[in-house]
């Protein structure tokens, strides 16, 4: 077995702002017994608490001392200890950048047209102050599942704006996320950072890991980790990610 195993959230271990479902709980703690396990995704700490902490039902402080939470984009990196979940660190951004951030996604989509980019009705916060992170969800953030999958299925709504905001705020990551997300981070932010944090953090070198994702191909916010050499596993859902763990557990 690798030393660490890391999964992206939404895609993979659960639906898209899903909760994660009792039998993918109940392999990931399989898998605690045996090994350390990451989770990176743009999600925020708190989504991922909600989303998929809360329903690992473990309470052994051992097994969660091996799973590491790596939120917005690895801008935070979480670790638990006797004491609970401890932060280890934060990439804010600062009050500047975040105005900055806000105004270039509102001249973006304004000039695109709601017409064009086919939003007409949002649920929830459309942008989503993450602090170490901006988040724009094109239909909110609370949009029915079904919609956000039939938004943008083959991306290029989401890579007009990402394209454009490149132009007007260059200073910043921009990547494309979820079903209908487009996470901005300070530059140099992706899954590769991510990558070189756990190297840091965790003292595991690159060789020693395997990521799964929905995102590996040319593109998907996953694929930056293949191209540094870490070894991957595709797969299109939280079905074939169970696949994939009971086949890392029993063989």
């Amino acid at each position: 077995m690798k030393l660490l195993y890391i999964f992206d959230l939404d895609g993979t271990l659960t639906k898209s702002k899903q909760s994660m479902d009792n039998e993918m709980a109940s392999l990931l703690v399989d898998l605690l017994k045996k090994t350390k396990v990451a989770v990176v995704s743009g999600g925020k700490y708190e989504q991922f608490i909600n989303q998929f902490v809360d329903y690992l039902n473990c309470n052994d402080s051992k097994l969660l001392s091996n799973l590491f939470l790596f939120p917005t984009c690895a801008t935070a990196f979480y670790r638990y200890s006797d004491d609970g979940w401890m932060n280890i660190y934060n990439e804010l951004l600062s009050e500047k950048e975040k105005k900055l951030i806000k105004s270039a996604i509102e001249f973006v989509t304004e000039r695109i047209g709601i017409d064009k980019l086919d939003i007409h009705i949002t649920f929830g916060k459309q942008v989503e102050d993450r602090k170490t992170q901006i988040t724009f969800s094109a239909l909110g953030q609370e949009a029915p599942l079904d919609l956000k999958k039939n938004w943008d299925k083959n991306q290029k709504k989401r890579w007009q704006i990402k394209k454009m905001l490149e132009n007007f705020i260059p200073e910043f990551e921009i990547t494309i996320g979820g079903t209908t997300s487009i996470d901005i981070t300070k530059k140099g932010i992706d899954k590769i950072y991510a990558i070189k944090q756990m190297e840091k953090y965790l003292g595991i070198d690159k060789k020693d890991m395997l990521f799964i994702g929905d995102a590996l191909y040319e593109g998907g916010n996953d694929y930056p980790v293949k191209t540094i050499g870490v070894e991957c596993i595709q797969v299109v859902d939280e079905e074939e990610t169970k696949k994939v763990i009971r086949e890392l557990i029993y063989g």
